[in-house]
C-alpha cells in the first residue's frame, strides 16, 4: 500500500510539472517577439490615385525606451508621433509640413509575418499600405581585402561576396595570381567556410578556408592545401563608410533632414532612392543617381570627404547647390539587468 501510495503521488507530482513545463514552453519567446516585431526598416508602397510612392519606414527606440518611428522618404526624414504597437497593430500619426501649410496623416495597420498592411487617412481622404521587412545582408557580404605569406612573398588579393537572385551567398577570388573558383560557401554566426580550385599555369589543386569575421569587419582565417596551412588577414574595403548616416541640408529653400545608408556591397540608399554604387577613395566620397518622372529624368550628385565619422560635402541638382554634413549613426546595445 505504501508504494501504491508512494507511486500515485508521484504521478501526481509528474503531471504537475509537465503541465508547468507546457506552460512555460507555450508562452512567446521574448527573443521570436523581436524577431517578429516592429523594430528596423520597412519598405512601403503607398498608393496616391493612380501613382504609387515608395518610402521607408524605420522603427526603434529612444533613451528612454520609448517607441519611435521615422517616415524617409525622396523628399527627407519626418519624426512620426503617437507611435504604437501592441498584438500586431501598429498606428502612428505623420504631420507633412510644406512650406507654410501643414497637414495630418494617420495611419492604423497591421504588421504579421514580415508584412505591413494599413490604411492612411487624412482630410484629403484614404490611401492604403503595403511593406514588408527590409532584408539585412549577412556580414560575409563586401569586398574584402586580404592578405597573406607565400615564402618570403607577401600577396595581397580581394574576396567579393555577394548573394545571387535567390539570396544564396556566392564569391569571388579576385587575384593577379593564377585562376581561382569559389565552392560551397557558408556562413554562420561570424564563421565563414569555402573551398576554393585554383589554376597555375598548368598546375591545378584544392584547398579550403575557415575563417571568422568580428564585428570590427575583420576576417582572420586559415587556406588549408596539401601545400600546408596559411594564415589570412582581411578588412572590409569601405568598412568606414559603411552603415547608417544622418545627413543635414542646407539649401535655399532652407534646412531638411535626410538619411544615407551604405550597404556592405556599397550600395546605398539616399532617403528611400537606391544609389547603385557608392565610391570612396581615400577620403574622398562620390555617388549619383537619377530618377525618372515621365519622360523627364532628374540627375543627383554627391561629392563630398569622409573624416571619421563626420561626411561633409555638396549634393548638385538642376535646382542648385546644397551644402551636406552627416553623422554616422553608432548603434548602441543594451545589456540586460540579469540579476
Amino acid at each position: 500500500m505504501k508504494n501504491q501510495k508512494f507511486d500515485k503521488a508521484a504521478l501526481c507530482s509528474l503531471m504537475i510539472l509537465i503541465v508547468m513545463a507546457a506552460q512555460v514552453f507555450a508562452q512567446p519567446s521574448s527573443r521570436g517577439f523581436r524577431g517578429r516585431g516592429i523594430y528596423g526598416d520597412w519598405q512601403v508602397k503607398v498608393e496616391f490615385g493612380e501613382r504609387e510612392m515608395e518610402s521607408i519606414l524605420s522603427f526603434s527606440r529612444n533613451e528612454e525606451g520609448s517607441l519611435t518611428g521615422q517616415w524617409i522618404s525622396f523628399w527627407g526624414v519626418n519624426e512620426l508621433k503617437d507611435v504604437k504597437f501592441e498584438e500586431n497593430k501598429l498606428s502612428f500619426v505623420q504631420v507633412i509640413q510644406f512650406g507654410d501649410n501643414e497637414f495630418t496623416q494617420n495611419f492604423t495597420g497591421m504588421v504579421e509575418d514580415g508584412k505591413m498592411t494599413g490604411v492612411l487617412s487624412s482630410d484629403r481622404g484614404e490611401s492604403k499600405l503595403e511593406g514588408q521587412r527590409s532584408p539585412r545582408m549577412p556580414r560575409a557580404v563586401g569586398n574584402w581585402e586580404l592578405k597573406f605569406k607565400m615564402g618570403d612573398r607577401e600577396i595581397t588579393t580581394t574576396l567579393v561576396v555577394k548573394p545571387d537572385k535567390e539570396g544564396d551567398l556566392t564569391a569571388e577570388w579576385q587575384s593577379q595570381w593564377g585562376e581561382h573558383k569559389i565552392t560551397d560557401l557558408q556562413y554562420e554566426r561570424g564563421k565563414l567556410t569555402f573551398k576554393r580550385q585554383s589554376k597555375f599555369q598548368q598546375r591545378e589543386f584544392d584547398s579550403t578556408f575557415e575563417g571568422t569575421i568580428d564585428r570590427d569587419n575583420t576576417l582572420t582565417g586559415v587556406i588549408k592545401s596539401e601545400m600546408g596551412d596559411v594564415e589570412v588577414e582581411g578588412k572590409l574595403i569601405g568598412a568606414p563608410l559603411i552603415g547608417t548616416w544622418d545627413l543635414d541640408i542646407e539649401s535655399e529653400q532652407g534646412m531638411r533632414k535626410q538619411r544615407l545608408v551604405v550597404n556592405r556591397d556599397m550600395s546605398a540608399l539616399y532617403g528611400s532612392t537606391l544609389v547603385k554604387k557608392i565610391n570612396l577613395n581615400g577620403e574622398k566620397v562620390s555617388f549619383k543617381y537619377v530618377l525618372t518622372f515621365g519622360d523627364r529624368e532628374f540627375e543627383t550628385s554627391f561629392q563630398g570627404k569622409l573624416n571619421e565619422s563626420k561626411l561633409t560635402g555638396e549634393l548638385t541638382t538642376s535646382r542648385g547647390t546644397s551644402k551636406v554634413t552627416g553623422t554616422k549613426v553608432v548603434r548602441r546595445f543594451r545589456r540586460r539587468n540579469t540579476g
